[in-house]
């Protein structure tokens, strides 16, 4: 080679271009079951190729198998194949609302409801959770109203956030569910920053960070590995890796680390690869880092392998960027059908009854949209008074402030 070769810089591709053959082979999935579960209190660098593996509780058959499974009852399992559903219906729903021009924007889940449905089982009352904006699987397992979904997405009169936020940007203190941020990765900060006041204050509550992995790029996420490790901040990082950012393959954000995973084992974090498709394992390794960051033994780092079914909005065409039936090609299946099949198999389920839910899910959502359609638009007299743009966003003045102020001529 010559000493003075140009040099070429290297962008990755994605596999598939669209109109080719989707090809998953690069997903390499062990066996349900054969990934162990460590201690809680395990020294990071003893469990690094779990960085690198997948864990798995459902096999193909339906069963639930390994170390990692056995900790959800019938009764439990029900409630999570409803929250699903509950929300695949309502995504449905709103989907259809927004191509009817009832509102400007909607992004969906569909494919990973299992991340934020199973997860949100594993935490506490008053644990907090930063989530980017597919994660209303939290509020929707934690039994908040569809109907102030609904509201805030129409930015009717009786929308929560009075038109300050983007339609599926929620939130809500008492369900743990801090507001989400449009600025990608700043959420993953603050959830570290949150994570260690609690833990200044002596308090019990710990904090979840949401990320995809497409925002794993930005400095924030990286910061905020920095202060987790540092400070051992009672805190568990969620990237949710659906193969997809807005519209460019995950390759471009995870550079040559291999999994999003390892990215925590250069900062000391224990990390985690799971089915994201899975509800059993979802809840299995939440449980275990849950644990682990309410016993002061600091943060861990989970990567959710999961898949975008659809668009990233519904702004998006991703026929532009990938094949039309990759979503069909996806090995780790659907988390709804998954779940539903395992049911069945205990005998805690079947066809017909998961038919008739079906059923009475749906009809429920659209109940819930009829009553959130019937309140008025907001500030449907005109423009919003002074007291509709000022309200909710100053503090009260405390009143020794007042007087002060008072006391001084202002």
């Amino acid at each position: 080679m010559d000493e003075f070769s140009r040099l070429s810089l290297h962008v990755p591709e994605p596999a598939v271009r669209p109109g080719g053959q989707p090809d998953f082979s690069n997903v390499k999935i062990p066996k349900a079951g054969s990934v162990p579960r460590p201690e809680v209190d395990v020294a990071p660098e003893e469990i690094r190729d779990l960085a690198f593996s997948i864990i798995r509780v459902l096999n193909r058959e339906g069963e639930a198998v390994g170390p990692w499974a056995g900790l959800l009852s019938d009764a439990e399992l029900l409630a999570g194949l409803r929250h699903m559903m509950m929300l695949r219906a309502f995504d449905a729903r709103m989907l259809m609302a927004q191509r009817q021009g009832k509102t400007s924007f909607y992004m969906q889940h569909l494919g990973e409801e299992a991340v934020s449905c199973a997860f949100r089982r594993a935490l506490r009352k008053g644990d907090m959770n930063f989530p980017t904006y597919r994660q209303a699987g939290l509020l929707i397992a934690d039994d908040y109203p569809m109907v102030e979904m609904m509201n805030q997405i129409f930015s009717n009169e009786s929308d929560p956030c009075h038109g300050r936020q983007l339609p599926v940007m929620y939130t809500s203190k008492e369900h743990g569910f801090f507001t989400i941020s449009g600025n990608l990765a700043t959420q993953y900060v603050q959830a570290v920053g949150w994570a260690m006041a609690s833990a200044i204050k002596n308090d019990t509550r710990i904090a979840a960070g949401w990320i995809g992995d497409g925002s794993t790029a930005e400095s924030d996420f990286h910061s905020s590995l920095v202060f987790a490790s540092t400070y051992r901040a009672p805190v568990i990082l969620n990237i949710v890796n659906n193969q997809w950012a807005i519209s460019t393959f995950q390759g471009i954000a995870r550079g040559g680390s291999g999994t999003f995973a390892a990215r925590g084992l250069g900062f000391g974090i224990p990390a985690l690869r799971v089915d994201g498709n899975d509800y059993l394992a979802v809840y299995a390794v939440a449980r275990w880092a849950a644990e682990r960051a309410r016993r002061n033994l600091g943060p861990t780092l989970i990567e959710y392998v999961t898949y975008r079914v659809g668009a990233h909005s519904t702004s998006d065409d991703p026929s532009a960027y990938r094949p039309k039936t990759e979503s069909e090609a996806w090995p780790l299946g659907d988390p709804v059908l998954r779940l539903k099949k395992h049911l069945i198999v205990r005998g805690a389920w079947s066809e017909e009854r998961h038919a008739q839910a079906e059923a009475e899910i749906t009809d429920e959502v659209i109940q819930a949209q009829k009553q959130a359609e019937s309140h008025g638009t907001l500030h449907a007299g005109g423009k919003p008074s002074v007291r509709d743009i000022f309200e909710g966003v100053y503090a009260e003045m405390p009143p020794h402030i007042r007087r002060q102020r008072q006391k001084a001529g202002y």
